[in-house]
């Protein structure tokens, strides 16, 4: 897919990312009357980030952008014209008749190893898996014990009681990560299955030293059932109970927190030594995209990714909804049919799923994302899918499931932020990087956030929630590979302990989110 290296053969009011395109991209907010290319002259005003038309199409016709198409004309389109929800929609495009060229395994092509090894100051577990944080986790087996579970990591709230970790600097801090399930679900099947692997995800996560895991006793989501049946090992690190065989609130929250205590010394003491980017894995997030997201920060990230991967490390893409009409090109990228056909299977399972249900697929993009100049779903995917950068796809996973594997990966998960990480920690993500054009508010402890504007009116408007500014691409104040390394740079900072802005601001906690498919009773 060609991206913004070929701007440079427009004039500067636009963006031609491909030869065969329909439409261009507006570099600024450009007004009728305006000659965007020679002999095409705006019939209207067009925001930023929105498409022009650069000849006649009929009703019906397909629309390309990035050489790939995003939807039909819903009507005649002038040359020049605004392009956008009023005359641009996914037609006939969705379900039964989306069948795009598979080509499995087409496209592959082997990773040279990087020359260069680079490392970052990570925290070495006794397991062999390094991490990038040292926190101490609280999770829920139900919705009942959430109350307690915050009351017993505000305990120990550096912005409240700064004297109770005082003697720990190591120790990141005390997070609760609670949800909103748990019980009247059904004692089996998928949904609480689900459940249960996100929590396991969690309380083996590398960047926490230790886990408490709470419930209340009555529940659905039984903590012994739980251990079991994911294969946990309860002790000093791990230590499970609920508020009813404690004796109700008040001593629940003691039991907690003296706990607690006892494992702040052992937690404490590590020490950041060197270690090659191998062992981080990287979950690849956009949200509040807009029209530049696939032009300058997705790419960007897919660089970077391309780098990690050279490294021996590994990425997660995520979002099934929001490749939806781009798995094609991971597809092309397997490194086998079952791979691509589990990719595909899932494509398959979300058309049924919101078919079910009166649904569409191309309820998404958002409102935001249409002010910012995404049309289709498919006009999103197609930008959402350069974060995996060129690497070929090596595995497929279900929510929350464990990587098994080094490379570029796929989770299967809804396009809604905060489910989707939720997955992607789970399945074993030490980092996180999220693309956006118009001003996501998002962090998911335990794990570090990056964020990466596509624009630079966004970083200029909302500067304290961002990492870094891609939109100098659109500036031209940087090439591609220049920018991925720098993303690549800021992966082995933020590891290294370095804390992101969405970090400074205390997000994490409340981001918590396991994906939720079951009916509740």
């Amino acid at each position: 897919m060609a991206l913004i290296e070929h701007a440079s053969d427009a004039p500067a009011a636009v963006i031609r990312l491909h030869a065969s395109d329909d439409v261009v991209i507006a570099r600024t907010p450009l007004p009728a009357g305006t000659e965007a290319l020679p002999g095409i002259v705006l019939t209207a005003a067009v925001p930023a980030a929105h498409k022009i038309a650069v000849h006649s199409l009929k009703a019906g016709d397909k629309i390309r952008r990035y050489g790939q198409v995003i939807g039909r004309a819903t009507q005649t389109i002038a040359p020049g014209e605004h392009v956008h929800v009023h005359n641009l929609s996914i037609g006939d495009l969705e379900g039964d008749s989306h069948t795009p060229d598979y080509a499995i395994g087409s496209e592959i092509h082997p990773v040279a190893r990087a020359e260069t090894a680079a490392t970052f100051l990570g925290i070495p577990r006794e397991d062999g898996r390094v991490a990038t944080r040292n926190y101490i986790g609280i999770l829920t087996s139900v919705n009942c014990s959430a109350t307690v579970a915050h009351a017993i990591a505000d305990h120990f709230r550096r912005d409240v009681h700064p004297e109770a970790l005082a003697p720990y600097p190591n120790v990141d801090g005390v997070v609760a990560l609670t949800h909103g399930v748990g019980c009247a679900v059904a004692a089996d099947g998928e949904p609480l299955a689900m459940l249960q692997r996100t929590l396991a995800g969690y309380a083996r996560h590398v960047n926490f030293a230790a886990v408490l895991v709470i419930g209340l006793g009555c529940e659905t989501n039984q903590i012994e059932a739980l251990i079991e049946s994911q294969g946990l090992s309860p002790g000093p690190r791990l230590h499970p109970f609920t508020i009813q065989k404690a004796g109700g609130t008040t001593r629940a929250i003691a039991e907690g927190i003296h706990h607690i205590e006892t494992l702040l010394k052992e937690a404490n003491d590590v020490e950041r030594v060197s270690c090659a980017a191998e062992h981080l894995r990287v979950a690849l997030q956009c949200g509040g995209s807009d029209g530049y997201s696939g032009i300058t920060a997705n790419p960007a990230l897919g660089a970077a990714v391309d780098r990690l991967v050279a490294q021996g490390g590994s990425a997660v893409l995520a979002e099934t909804p929001e490749i939806y009409g781009a798995e094609h090109l991971l597809t092309r990228r397997a490194t086998s049919p079952a791979v691509a056909h589990k990719l595909i299977a899932r494509i398959h399972w979300w058309e049924a799923f919101c078919r079910v249900r009166g649904a569409s697929l191309d309820n998404n993009p958002s409102a935001g994302n249409k002010a910012g100049g995404l049309t289709t779903i498919l006009e999103k995917s197609l930008g959402a899918v350069a974060k995996a950068g060129t690497t070929p796809l090596v595995e497929v996973l279900e929510y929350a499931e464990p990587m098994r594997e080094r490379g570029l990966a796929f989770m299967d998960s809804p396009g809604f932020d905060p489910v989707s990480v939720t997955g992607q920690v789970a399945s074993g993500c030490n980092l996180i990087a999220f693309t956006t054009g118009r001003g996501s508010a998002f962090g998911c402890a335990p794990v570090p956030s990056m964020k990466l504007a596509t624009n630079s009116a966004l970083w200029r408007h909302q500067g304290d929630d961002i990492d870094i500014n891609c939109g100098a691409m659109i500036d031209g104040e940087i090439d591609l590979e220049t920018l991925g390394e720098q993303i690549f740079q800021r992966f082995l900072s933020l590891a290294s302990g370095e804390r992101s802005q969405s970090e400074r601001h205390g997000y994490g906690q409340q981001e918590f989110v396991p994906w939720q498919i079951g009916v509740i009773t």
